[in-house]
Formats: structure tokens, C-alpha cells, sequence
């Protein structure tokens, strides 16, 4: 049994929290929300986020960070992936010297251009650094419906352990030293939900819905491998599982933003969906590398206002015919 803390009182992390402490870990979460923790230490719920999913007894949540990260050996950081660099800094006095910390945000900087791991590793630079990214509901994993995701650290041993000491019945971690891909997947795939749910949206179909999910993997692949990303990496569940994952249903805040923004919806009101917050960047980086991203691309002119659902959908199913690989994209231009 490892004794882990768990900063983000939020659906996911909530959810991992409920997980760990059945899997037989010591879990403390800390939230913004005093009232919300009482919540949980009392009724044994998060309405809020996970409705009337009944939280495990041995779960404890506080809002004194001090408190929450007593005696911590493994961190995981699960706020909104652009308040991570605060909480960081936050929580920076009262970390153990040797703990380890886990990303679990999908998202990318978007003042800086950091991924999650680089973000916490600016604040807290003498901890080690890693990160936990896959297809996974909080909705499933409350309920200790089984789930697989991958544990990235640097050195693959280190993430081995790590694997094989917080793995149980329901949550089973993967280990792999990709820190980079694994993360660049989780955060793009949010991008690409949202631009499939736009054509949800629209009821195009699911043929349609097949063919962008594809394109946007392929997109999604090359990027990440321009920006440094192994290949297989983006094969594997946090890359080609998750995005099958979010783009195939509602429970994906992603997603639904997509369909409400595809249906002419008001979406001021709904939950954060870290895809909003991480296209532009996305976009920028794509740009960057020479890396020919049209659905993101796209996806960032809607979400913009520059370009409404329609014209976003009859973009993305006119494309010009071309040779599908790269391979014999490359030979037809030569």
C-alpha cells in the first residue's frame, strides 16, 4: 500500500481517488472547494461531477494542501491542465523530498506551449516527473468498471513499478518511457473530439464520423512524431484508444461540445472541455513543424467564430481526392 495524494476534487480525480483507495492505497484529495470535500468525508458522494456514485469510506478529502500532501509518495496532478503550473507552485513547501508526481490533465499550455509533465517540472524541478494518460471515463472507473491507461516516466523501470504497484482489478496501468507521446496524444485527441462532434452535430452520419476520426488520427500521428513522439506510442492506448474513446460517446465533455456547437447550442454553460483551451496552440505548434493538420485546423476556426459548423463540415468531407499514404502521396508528386 502507497500513500497518495491526489490534487484536483474534480470528476477524474475523484474518480482515480475512488479507484486507488479500492485497489488498497491511502488516498487523500485536495479541492478548491471546502464544501465539496465535506461532501465527500460525509455523504460519501460528488454530486456535482459524478452524481450519486457512491465514494469508497477510506477516502479522505481536505482543502489544506498541507494537509493533503502529508506523507505523499505519489502526487498525481488532476486540476484543469492550464491551472496545473499554479497548483505546482501551490503545493511546491509541502511535498516530500521524494515523492514522484503524475500528470493526469489532457492539455497543453496555452501561454507557454509546455505539455503537463514540463509544467510541473518548471515548478517543482528537483521531483520526478511522469504521467498517466488513456481511454477512460470518470463515470466507468467510479463505478470499478475495468479500465486500462498508460504510466509514463522517464526511466521505463521506474514506470514499471510504479505500474505494477497502483495496477488492480478494475484500473491496469501500462508502462512506458514515451513521457512525450503519451501526452501529446491525451491533449490532441481533444481536439479531434470536438471536430468529430461538430459533425455529430450536424448529422452527417456515421460513415462520415468514420472518415474524420481517421483523417484525425493521421494528423494527430504526424505531429506527434515531428514534435518527438514514437510512432507506436500513438498506436496504443493513449493515443488511437483514447481517441476512439472520447469521439464514441457523450460522456466526453469534448465530444458533447462538439455536438452542442454542431447544433447551434449556447455552450456557455457547459463543463470544461480542455480541447477549447488547447487548440490554438495546438494549431500553432502545428505550424511550427510544417505539420498539415486540417481538421484541427478547422476545428480551431470554429471554435473561434472565424467559420460556422457548416462551412466546418463541408470543408472537412471536400478535401481534394489524393492518394491516401504519404508514401504514394510522395511518389505521385515525384
Amino acid at each position: 500500500m502507497s500513500r497518495i495524494s491526489i490534487l484536483g476534487a474534480g470528476a477524474w480525480g475523484t474518480a482515480l481517488a475512488a479507484a486507488f483507495v479500492r485497489q488498497g492505497h491511502e488516498v487523500t484529495i485536495w479541492g478548491r472547494d471546502a464544501a465539496a470535500c465535506a461532501e465527500i468525508n460525509t455523504a460519501r458522494t460528488n454530486r456535482a461531477y459524478l452524481g450519486e456514485a457512491r465514494l469508497p469510506d477510506a477516502l479522505r478529502a481536505t482543502a489544506d494542501m498541507v494537509e493533503a500532501l502529508e506523507g505523499a509518495t505519489t502526487v498525481l496532478f488532476v486540476v484543469p491542465a492550464q491551472t496545473t503550473g499554479d497548483v505546482a507552485a501551490r503545493a511546491a513547501k509541502a511535498l516530500a523530498a521524494d515523492a514522484v508526481l503524475i500528470a493526469c490533465a489532457k492539455g497543453i499550455d496555452n501561454r507557454s506551449g509546455r505539455m503537463q509533465t514540463e509544467v510541473i517540472a518548471a515548478a517543482l524541478p528537483d521531483h520526478r516527473v511522469g504521467v498517466l494518460s488513456g481511454p477512460s471515463f470518470a463515470a466507468d472507473v467510479v463505478r470499478g468498471l475495468p479500465t486500462a491507461v498508460t504510466l509514463a516516466m522517464p526511466q521505463l523501470q521506474e514506470a514499471q513499478s510504479l505500474a505494477e504497484s497502483m495496477s488492480g482489478d478494475a484500473v491496469r496501468l501500462y508502462a512506458s518511457d514515451d513521457v512525450l507521446g503519451v501526452q501529446i496524444g491525451g491533449a490532441l485527441k481533444n481536439v479531434m473530439a470536438i471536430a468529430v462532434g461538430i459533425c455529430r452535430g450536424g448529422g452527417m452520419g456515421a460513415s462520415a464520423e468514420a472518415a474524420l476520426i481517421t483523417r484525425g488520427y493521421a494528423e494527430l500521428a504526424r505531429l506527434s512524431v515531428a514534435m518527438g513522439a514514437r510512432p507506436e506510442t500513438l498506436m496504443g492506448l493513449s493515443g488511437l484508444g483514447d481517441l476512439v474513446l472520447t469521439c464514441s460517446s457523450e460522456l466526453s465533455r469534448n465530444f458533447a461540445y462538439g455536438i452542442a456547437v454542431g447544433k447551434g447550442q449556447d455552450v456557455s454553460g457547459m463543463k470544461l472541455a480542455e480541447g477549447v483551451h488547447t487548440v490554438t496552440i495546438a494549431n500553432e505548434i502545428a505550424q511550427k513543424h510544417a505539420i498539415s493538420c486540417p481538421v484541427m485546423q478547422t476545428a480551431g476556426l470554429v471554435l473561434s467564430g472565424r467559420m460556422s459548423a457548416e462551412e466546418a463540415r463541408i470543408a472537412l468531407m471536400s478535401r481534394p481526392v489524393k492518394a491516401e499514404s504519404l508514401q504514394h502521396q510522395t511518389n505521385a508528386r515525384a
